[in-house]
């Protein structure tokens, strides 16, 4: 049985907020605050999702995914049953409308329901009033804007210069398969230029991921019985060679992911940064055939809102179940060889594109109850 020590260190940060957090005044309410924490986890001790209380791994899945395709529109959150960003998309909805409401011909302005409904239902108003600004989604697969800059030679001529958009995840795949040892292996949301046209800047600004050599130990280890037997009459993998591992296509290294975060709602947001991020970490080892090693948080304004005192005690009582693991699976249609040999192998944007939330299958998920609170926008 592998430890849950994730469960444990989520509560820790609970309890010093709860018993040395200073007190604030916020723009969304009063919290009780500390500054720089850090969280750990061994993904080999299984996957970060808390059991401490039920987690909406659905929601999880869905916002990856929407920042993984380059969206910022919540008309894909809604339509896949996610509403993390309903009340930023609403909230500025009202904020444009509010100072003009004397001017509407009885056009009263929408609730946060009507306006959710006429997301799924209106494609031109969820086009328009369903977009957030160039938030995460954005600048991790479009960073900067396309056009020209104006340049200069050494002799003092101008010239216009293509500006491009980078896309940061392709790069970052690229970098990771080619040269995979490099300190530069960054995603970065945290666009200065941009801030002002968010509707929210972003709270987990960048990311950085690690590679290192697995031992022969390590990679022995994951070689399986049943792939032992197929080759080899009897015997373990104790003594296979690095050369012999390698017909099964065993990683041959291991990746950790790190990512930095200014502001953290330690009770509604933390544990689903922390499953995201672990996500995130899953589906890039799975592309570059790499073994996820260790997630770790660095966390800047931690706080706790003052109504989500008496959630985070019931949480502290409980005690954390085994960790669950993850599954993910590409589309069936693509799994035939025949179609592959048609289409070739599909680049990792491709695969991108193709996953659906039920491509990430939750397995021996064992949890207590969820605890309400509310979200403060």
């Amino acid at each position: 049985m592998r430890i849950n020590t994730l469960d444990e260190e989520y509560k820790l940060i609970l309890r010093h907020l709860l018993g040395h957090g200073v007190t604030k005044q916020t723009r969304n309410g009063e919290v009780l605050s500390a500054f720089g924490m850090t969280i750990r986890h061994n993904m080999q001790d299984g996957f970060p999702l808390l059991t401490t209380k039920k987690m909406a791994w659905k929601s999880i899945v869905t916002e990856l995914l929407w920042f993984l395709r380059g969206d910022t529109n919540i008309k894909y959150l809604v339509d896949n049953g996610c509403h993390i960003w309903d009340g930023d998309a609403w909230a500025n909805y009202v904020k444009y409308w509010e100072p003009m409401v004397e001017y509407i011909d009885n056009k009263p302005i929408l609730t946060k329901e009507d306006f959710i409904n006429k997301i799924k239902t209106d494609d031109e108003f969820a086009e328009k009033w369903g977009e957030l600004g160039p938030i995460y989604g954005k600048q991790w697969r479009s960073w900067g804007k396309l056009g020209y800059l104006r340049m200069s030679d050494k002799d003092g001529n101008s010239y216009y210069q293509e500006t491009k958009q980078i896309d940061q995840i392709a790069n970052l795949i690229f970098e990771l398969k080619t040269n995979p040892d490099s300190r530069r292996l960054m995603v970065n949301a945290w666009n200065v230029g941009e801030l002002d046209q968010m509707v929210l800047p972003p709270c987990h600004y960048g990311f950085q991921v690690y590679t290192r050599e697995l031992s022969l130990e390590e990679r022995r280890n994951l070689v399986t019985p049943e792939m032992h037997s197929k080759i080899y009459d009897g015997g373990d993998s104790s003594t296979l060679s690095h050369s012999e591992i390698n017909q099964w296509n065993i990683p041959k290294r291991a990746i950790s992911l790190m990512w930095n975060q200014r502001s953290v709602d330690t009770f509604l947001g933390l544990p689903f940064n922390i499953a995201s991020y672990g996500l995130l970490l899953e589906i890039i080892a799975k592309e570059v055939n790499m073994v996820p090693d260790d997630l770790i948080g660095n966390l800047g304004d931690v706080h706790l809102y003052t109504n989500h005192i008496e959630q985070a005690k019931e949480q502290c009582s409980r005690e954390g179940f085994e960790l669950p693991s993850v599954t993910i699976t590409e589309r069936n249609w693509y799994q035939h060889e025949k179609v592959k040999e048609h289409l070739g192998e599909k680049t990792f944007i491709q695969k991108i594109e193709s996953y659906r939330p039920e491509s990430f299958t939750l397995n021996n998920y064992q949890s207590h109850p969820k605890i309400k609170a509310p979200l403060s926008n």
